[in-house]
């Protein structure tokens, strides 16, 4: 064995994971950003049906992406991906007047499904903090 204390993931998490003022602007910045990317989803995806939809996937998926790689925590997709479902959400409902920003037709639903299913895999497989220590190989 080395000479390297061992820390647990309770003490890997201690240290990233504070309410720090900086780590909360990051998170209200993207959920902002989030929102933003929802709504020029919303718009961009209705006016070039397949490239549109493709570009709006991809913006989405990457905005998660990115605040999963900046914050190192899967509240770094929580944050955007909270932003960008309020967004979509309410411009889903209908005004009194009948205007509505999204059709029924398949796009809707592919961006409205393919943008919550990139939330959670970009959740999922996010560059998460691993702990640190020896590794657990056998014959090392």
């Amino acid at each position: 064995m080395s000479g390297k204390p061992r820390t647990s993931p309770v003490d890997v998490n201690a240290r990233t994971a504070g309410a720090r003022p900086g780590r909360i602007a990051a998170f209200a910045g993207l959920f902002v950003l989030g929102a933003l990317t929802g709504v020029a989803g919303a718009l961009v995806q209705a006016a070039w049906f397949p490239g549109g939809l493709l570009l709006s996937l991809a913006g989405a998926a990457g905005l998660f992406w990115v605040g999963s790689s900046l914050t190192n925590s899967r509240v770094g997709v929580a944050a955007p991906g909270a932003g960008w479902l309020v967004a979509v959400l309410f411009l889903t409902a209908t005004r009194p007047e009948g205007d509505f920003i999204f059709g029924a037709g398949l796009g809707s639903y592919i961006f409205l499904l393919g943008g919550m299913a990139s939330a959670v895999i970009c959740a999922t497989i996010g560059n998460l903090v691993q702990p640190a220590g020896d590794s657990a190989r056998l014959g090392k």
